[in-house]
């Protein structure tokens, strides 16, 4: 069978990982990858042919792993978190159909909207959407349309990609619209490098927010008109209380 998995890493470290994760890098033969996420697969690297592109040939890597699996090499492309959200899981299955006989399996794995909540809390207690702030695949002002609409809907909002050395006032822009129909004072929460060493968090004000300097590291919680901090932890109730 010529198969090509398409693994969610989970955020990074390998207690996080699925056990699906974990064996399905171990059947593999070929791993392909961001070279940064290949790092986080070092354990089974060994004895294994190792593949990567740079950051901008996600296309290419696709279809190297593509060309891997058929040639009859179980392969692997590995992304971090999961790989259906902001992944290769996409353009992988887009492009699978070029390479019939490759039958393509999606693993999921731990997203940083998940790792990066349980850090904080439980901020994606009710209803929440996840945004990512990087206009190199989508226009600024989709994304500003969407920012907007989410803050109509009163969602907890997730931040991907918040902010990068090009992109330094994309999320200070995200957090003006959202102040549009919520207070300064709405609680909001970062992580950085989830579950990697050197993971930092902190829980702020969503004027406080606007202001931080983060990195494409870090995911960004804005709460909703029900978000509060109980003993330093972020949480949106769901309402369980009221049904009492």
């Amino acid at each position: 069978m010529k198969r090509l998995y398409v693994i969610g890493m989970g955020p990074g470290s390998m207690d996080q990982m699925t056990p699906q994760a974990k064996k399905a890098l171990e059947e593999s033969q070929v791993l392909c990858g961001y070279t940064t996420y290949i790092e986080l697969a070092k354990k089974w690297t060994e004895g294994k042919e190792v593949l990567t592109t740079p950051m901008t040939k996600e296309l290419e890597r696709c279809r190297m792993a593509l060309e891997q699996a058929e040639q009859g090499k179980t392969t692997a492309m590995i992304c971090s978190g999961d790989a259906g959200v902001y992944g290769m899981a996409g353009p992988i299955l887009q492009m699978s159909e070029e390479f019939p006989e490759v039958e393509v399996e999606v693993i999921a794995g731990v997203t940083a909207a998940l790792s990066g909540a349980a850090a904080l809390g439980a901020p994606l207690m009710h209803d929440f959407v996840v945004i990512s702030l990087s206009d190199l695949l989508t226009p600024w002002q989709v994304i500003e349309k969407r920012l907007d609409c989410a803050g109509q809907g009163d969602f907890v909002v997730c931040l991907y990609n918040p902010m990068s050395k090009k992109r330094t006032d994309h999320l200070r822009r995200a957090c003006e619209i959202l102040l549009q129909y919520r207070p300064a004072t709405t609680p909001c929460g970062w992580v950085k490098n989830i579950g990697r060493e050197g993971q930092t968090s902190k829980i702020l004000t969503l004027g406080e927010l606007k202001e931080e300097q983060v990195d494409m590291f870090t995911t960004v919680f804005i709460g909703s008109s029900s978000t509060q901090v109980y003993s330093g932890h972020l949480v949106t109730p769901r309402g369980y209380e009221a049904k009492v």
